[in-house]
């Protein structure tokens, strides 16, 4: 009895074969929790494996499936899966290859909108601290929709009949379907390119959550956020929120409440003018009133019914502080004579003649005065001033005084 070795590699291609080609196997639809979950950003490849209390299997959803997911797969989520079973050669592994995905228990659709929701909000889009103010008096009021929708005509009624003053400035765009988020994203870039409007209202009319899911789109909520024009959403009923009514800096219920929203009522701005413009009057008649009774008054004052007795009231105060202004500087002038003669009386004590005057003089040679023994040599001739006079003297002795007192000591030694 002879023995067929098979290989490794024919041995899985064999159990893929039988795998492949069980029609049970082709269409699996299953149900299990997500586990080990990895996202390949580059690629767009999802592996996973899915588990219940029992038993795993290992999954793949290739990029082509995983770009039409709604929702973003996480480890723990509970979902349904269609698919086709197979085996990885190179692994020796069977595996589910994912078609298509949807959460359990709750829509795709809505799945997206919570994990959108909640991490565009943790980055601070939905901050109400990041909101504008609605112009009062928009010149350029702009508008984003579809221009055959009932939306826009509902809008256009609105602003008409409310604010004929406002233009309006359509941008128009798909508002569901293929490409309509980028087309809204789009418009909303262009009217803050291009500044040409006061404010901007974005949306459309009711529909299901399909119809509205391109309000729900990443990047038009960024663009709504980074927009400099404030934007009003919207979109649908009442009933329905989207993604843009979260971001934008006003919420309508619908694109009539919009209109509203960006318009003050025409009506109501000339009630109003009409009101200040009779208080303005108002104001102005009082003010005029009060003027003239205060000129009547100044009128009948007696500066202006007696004149001459003003005069001569304001002539008398004048001459008052004329006698008051001349008895302070004759006092002062006083004052300031008897301290300078105090001071010319000390000057005149201290001056070098009075000393003179007193028997003393002062002897100088040339133009300096001698203070000492050694400026002077035997036959100098110099200057003797006295108080009356100057006479000139030669120099016969110097005599300093160590000598003087030498001389001194030995006299009374000999005594």
């Amino acid at each position: 009895m002879s023995l067929s070795i098979l290989t490794v590699s024919q041995l899985n291609f064999y159990v893929k074969s039988l795998l492949e080609s069980n029609d049970k196997l082709r269409f699996v639809y299953l149900k299990g929790e997500i586990s080990n979950l990895t996202d390949h950003q580059r690629s767009g490849h999802i592996y996973l494996t899915l588990k219940d209390e029992k038993s795993t299997i290992k999954a793949v959803m290739f990029a082509g499936n995983a770009r039409y997911l709604k929702f973003k797969p996480q480890n723990g989520m509970v979902v349904l899966v269609r698919g086709r079973v197979s085996l990885y050669e190179a692994a020796g592994a069977y595996q589910i290859y994912i078609e298509d995905m949807q959460p359990d228990g709750i829509g795709a659709l809505n799945l997206a909108f919570e994990q959108l929701k909640k991490r565009l909000s943790a980055e601070g889009l939905f901050d109400t601290a990041h909101k504008k103010k609605l112009p009062i008096l928009p010149k350029k009021i702009g508008v984003i929709t579809s221009p055959t929708g009932a939306a826009f005509q509902d809008i256009c009624r609105i602003l008409k009949r409310r604010y004929p003053m406002g233009d309006i400035i359509l941008c128009p765009v798909l508002v569901q379907g293929e490409n309509s988020a980028e087309q809204l994203t789009d418009a909303v870039k262009k009217f803050n390119r291009l500044k040409c409007a006061d404010v901007i209202i974005i949306g459309r009319g009711g529909g299901s959550i399909e119809d509205l899911w391109a309000f729900n789109d990443e990047e038009l909520a960024r663009a709504i956020y980074e927009s400099d024009i404030p934007i009003v959403s919207a979109v649908g009923h009442e009933t329905d929120f989207t993604i843009c009514d979260f971001v934008s800096d006003v919420r309508a219920s619908t694109p009539s409440a919009g209109a509203e929203l960006v318009s003050p009522e025409m009506d109501l701005i000339l009630s109003n003018l009409k009101y200040y413009k009779q208080k303005v009057i108002n104001l102005f008649g009082k003010r005029l009133d009060y003027e003239r009774e205060r000129l009547e008054r100044f009128a009948k004052s007696r500066v202006m019914t007696l004149p001459y007795e003003f005069i001569n009231f304001k002539r008398i105060n004048l001459d008052k502080i004329s006698r008051a202004m001349i008895q302070s500087y004759s006092s002062q002038i006083s004052v300031k004579r008897a301290h300078f003669a105090n001071i010319n009386a000390k000057l005149d004590a201290l001056s070098p003649l009075k000393v003179l005057s007193r028997g003393y003089s002062i002897a100088s040679k040339g133009n300096d005065i001698i203070k000492s023994v050694d400026s002077v040599n035997i036959g100098d001739n110099i200057d003797v001033k006295v108080s009356d006079g100057v006479f000139k003297c030669s120099v016969s002795l110097v005599v300093p005084n160590q000598t003087i007192k030498k001389g001194n000591t030995e006299n009374e030694k000999g005594n």
